[in-house]
């Protein structure tokens, strides 16, 4: 099985390098690429002020975090979840590149550049000179974006484990099969009874006598047996 974590984070700005801070981590466990339900979040003191404008996008004030751990009370948590597994964020640079501040300046090991795995680059690749932003990309793949009125590290983790999933070419979801593991651990596939079956439209006249014709070319055909 491939484990790997799902992870982001909300700053007091833009650029760890002027003073901005980590003021929120969530990271989601992902097995196979699918979601374990095993997650890490936690909010943080930053230890200074949060400018209106970073406010308005991710709806936290100053007073919200105050009496929040520090990141250095925090930093050897999140390293154990991650253990060495890949790591999957949107636009990931930005977030390696605070957290690595954050983690540099408590005296932890950094985060690989090599363990990077950037869901906004994978997006540019299949959908060249479109929008790729989350919410874009949600409304593509047709995920609920209703929740998501403010930037939220655990909801947009939640929502980039299903847009990674589509990236990854999806569940194959019209295929209605269950996963169900016996004891020898072999995987019995069944359909998904909670799925309607759908209804196929009839072939039109045109398309029954394309088929004709195809049929009367081939040798001994099994549909006129």
């Amino acid at each position: 099985m491939k484990r790997s974590i799902l992870f982001d984070t909300e700053t007091t700005g833009l650029d760890p390098a002027t003073g901005d801070r980590v003021i929120e981590v969530a990271a989601l466990e992902l097995v196979d690429d699918l979601p374990t339900g095993e997650c890490y979040h936690v909010l943080i003191d930053p230890e200074r002020d949060i400018p209106e404008e970073a406010s308005r996008v991710h709806g936290f004030k100053r007073e919200d975090l105050i009496g929040k751990p520090k990141f250095a009370e925090v930093a050897d948590g999140f390293l154990t979840f991650v253990g060495n597994d890949p790591l999957i964020a949107h636009n990931a640079r930005f977030d390696f590149n605070f957290m690595n501040a954050e983690l540099e300046a408590c005296q932890r090991p950094i985060l690989s550049a090599a363990r990077m795995v950037d869901t906004l680059e994978m997006a540019k690749k299949r959908f060249p000179g479109l929008p790729n932003s989350l919410d874009a990309l949600c409304r593509r793949f047709d995920i609920d974006l209703s929740a998501r009125t403010t930037h939220n590290a655990l909801l947009d983790c939640k929502l980039l484990a299903e847009v990674y999933l589509e990236l990854m070419g999806g569940r194959q979801r019209g295929l209605g099969l269950v996963d169900q593991r016996g004891g020898g651990g072999s995987a019995v596939y069944q359909r998904d009874p909670a799925r309607k079956p759908r209804v196929m439209a009839p072939p039109s006249p045109e398309e029954c006598a394309a088929h004709e014709i195809f049929v009367d070319g081939l040798k001994d055909p099994i549909w006129l047996r």
